[in-house]
């Protein structure tokens, strides 16, 4: 039989999962295949879970949100392990299976998996770690860093959405310079997002991304007075803010690689966890992870 690692995460999301381990598992039995399961937690670490995977692995099957993703692909990375992966969405923020667009219904994600054929799709590198979704920095972008996992883990989307209106009741501005190819910028920013995916908070911020383009799209909220970002934030929930941009709002671009540097004390963000200090280095890696269940 073939064999599968599953990587769990018990504490993702509404913690669902845990009840839906003998399914998963007969779903695999019935199909073939041999589950060997990995139960993540705060004392354990995911390069244990991967040390052992050879060519006798068909797949890694992996369980949890945006962060939990994140972390396999930098100790797959790290431990030079080139596999096909299969994501089931349950976790807090699954803004990167959403951009996959990825089945959230159980068995349906699965058969997917088991009879799709790998997909070669980006991934982003800020320094020396890789994200599947988004990097950022200013305003919101640490949210995540901010809220109590156990609040999180409770409250779920809630818990995003109070620690973003505490940030929004306290408009910071900073000072950044962005260079790349095709653009160059020195000035006063709110928000800056570099995604592989499209979504961030579920909010379709870079609705024109591909994921297997070989390129990042860049987005950067100028700071403006209040009276003024209300118009743009409206634009922002209808999805409607990259049409006819005025760059004295709003920057958007796509590039292959850039650098942005901040002298100001200003924290990235890489899919929900603290990122690398400036000034940062990131790129797009084409073709840099292997996906199933993408139809």
């Amino acid at each position: 039989m073939k064999k599968v690692k599953f990587i769990y995460n018990p504490n993702s999301g509404d913690k669902s999962i845990i009840n839906k381990l003998d399914l998963i598992i007969s779903i695999y039995q019935k199909n073939k295949f041999t589950l060997e399961l990995y139960r993540l937690d705060k004392n354990s670490c995911i390069d244990d879970a991967i040390y052992n995977i050879d060519k006798n692995y068909h797949h890694i099957l992996v369980s949890g949100g945006d962060g939990t993703i994140d972390i396999l692909l930098n100790s797959m990375k790290k431990n030079n392990k080139d596999i096909p992966v299969g994501i089931l969405p349950f976790g807090t923020a699954n803004d990167f299976a959403k951009a996959l667009n990825l089945s959230q219904d159980i068995n349906e994600a699965i058969e997917n998996i088991i009879k799709s054929t790998p997909k070669k799709i980006d991934i982003g590198k800020i320094n020396e770690k890789y994200f599947i979704n988004v990097a950022s920095a200013g305003m919101f972008t640490d949210v995540s860093q901010k809220i109590n996992s156990e609040f999180k883990n409770y409250m779920g989307k809630v818990s995003y959405y109070i620690t973003g209106i505490e940030q929004a009741l306290n408009l910071k501005k900073y000072n950044i310079k962005v260079t790349s190819d095709e653009m160059v910028y020195e000035g006063d920013m709110y928000l800056m997002l570099i995604f592989n995916g499209k979504t961030a908070g579920n909010i379709n911020l870079a609705y024109k991304a591909l994921l297997d383009d070989g390129y990042l799209d860049v987005i950067i909220f100028k700071a403006m007075p209040i009276p003024k970002s209300i118009p743009i934030l409206i634009k922002v929930l209808k999805s409607e803010h990259l049409e006819n941009l005025d760059e004295n709002d709003i920057l958007y671009f796509r590039t292959k690689k850039l650098t942005v540097d901040c002298k100001e004390d200003l924290i990235s963000d890489i899919d929900g966890e603290k990122g690398p200090d400036f000034p940062l280095n990131i790129r797009c890696i084409e073709g840099g992870m292997k996906i199933l269940g993408v139809l």
